[in-house]
């Protein structure tokens, strides 16, 4: 069991404040705010109420990393990431990623031709973002580079193999109003949002990144065309996975990966799918997790529990706790998987007001899937 929380020391990072959660540790960020805050600085404080938490499995070493970076691009700039590894050494490539993916994220951004634009994005109204479409192309090119540039790092660093291990990734950046969510692999992004008025003001679930499995015919054409198979063992007749052209190995659960690069020539690829979206007075706050919690529970579960929790500090311990309560309900035989989950806030309401609808939707922002 272990926390951090330091300034990092990197050029890239030096007026980031990160905040990272390793296995049983809670890590709650809340940007603290002096008396006599006006209500637009109080309101900016508020929407960085964050939680951590990470709660090792039954399989062995904790594979999960998560982070939070405040400041990031900007003063009122947010990064938050969680990752999934898997494989012998999914414990440390997910570790390194974390450690290195911000700064070399953000590098790739500061490098693109309309980074000096971005002043707008500072004062936090829901209008004061540029076209939304300008910001996700300018986001998706800085993803793309950067994960690129990370797989190329993770493939030829000292003393880490990466041939059969990996990890996914799934992260938003907040600048101002706008939030740009990257994902790669099945971890997966939720917002709880409160419905038009008219409506009820019903607290529904948005689904904001799409899992990334050999399920999806797109994810499995790809690997198929690239020699790689995809199917079900028989032991397990419900979970499409990949393997090698000629042999029942590694059986990967997911198709997009950082790392893993005996199969990066079968389909497995490190672009991620990104995804913009313009905050609202209505969206309360973002969940994102590793597929230990999605696997027991949906994301309407998820978003209640984490507006049931009498505590903003507390929500992501709540919802891993009753994640891992649900694995051994669901699945009594199996070994609980590794379970992580940050939650992010964007401000707060009477949780009255709302109540919890039993209707989630896919998110219809403007996304690329390459």
């Amino acid at each position: 069991m272990g926390s951090c929380f330091s300034s990092a020391s990197s050029k890239n990072q030096a007026s980031l404040e990160r905040k990272e959660c390793e296995e049983e540790a809670v890590e709650v960020c809340v940007e603290q705010g002096d008396d006599g805050l006006s209500p637009d600085e109080e309101r900016r404080r508020r929407r960085i109420a964050s939680s951590l938490y990470s709660h090792q499995g039954d399989k062995g070493l904790n594979q999960d990393a998560a982070i939070l970076c405040k400041g990031y691009g900007t003063e009122e700039g947010l990064f938050c990431a969680v990752f999934d590894g898997h494989g012998t050494s999914g414990h440390t490539v997910s570790r390194v990623v974390r450690d290195y993916l911000p700064a070399l994220l953000l590098s790739e951004r500061n490098a693109l031709p309309l980074a000096q634009e971005d002043d707008e994005f500072t004062d936090g109204n829901d209008t004061s973002s540029t076209d939304g479409e300008e910001v996700l192309d300018v986001w998706k090119e800085a993803c793309i580079n950067a994960y690129r540039t990370m797989d190329e790092e993770l493939k030829v660093r000292p003393s880490l193999d990466c041939s059969f291990s990996g990890t996914t990734a799934v992260s938003i950046i907040k600048q101002g109003g706008d939030l740009i969510i990257a994902n790669l692999g099945d971890s997966r992004a939720v917002m709880g949002t409160v419905s038009e008025e008219e409506e009820g003001g019903h607290l529904v679930a948005i689904q904001l990144t799409t899992d990334l499995k050999p399920s999806i015919p797109q994810e499995a054409e790809r690997i198929r065309k690239s020699n790689g198979r995809v199917f079900a063992h028989e032991r397990e007749p419900h979970i499409q996975r990949v393997w090698l052209p000629d042999e029942d190995f590694p059986g990967l659960a997911m198709t997009r990966a950082l790392g893993d690069f005996q199969l990066k020539d079968n389909g497995i690829i490190s672009v991620p799918q990104v995804a913009h979206r313009r905050l609202t007075s209505r969206d309360r706050f973002i969940v994102l997790a590793t597929d230990g919690v999605w696997d027991a529970l949906s994301n309407e579960e998820a978003v209640s529990i984490v507006w049931s929790t009498d505590s903003n500090d507390d929500a992501s311990k709540k919802l891993v706790e009753a994640a891992r309560n649900a694995w051994k309900s669901k699945f009594p035989s199996a070994k609980v998987d590794d379970c992580t989950a940050a939650c992010l806030f964007f401000q707060e309401t009477k949780k009255a007001a709302v109540t919890i609808s039993n209707s989630s939707r896919q998110v219809d922002e403007r996304s690329y899937l390459l």
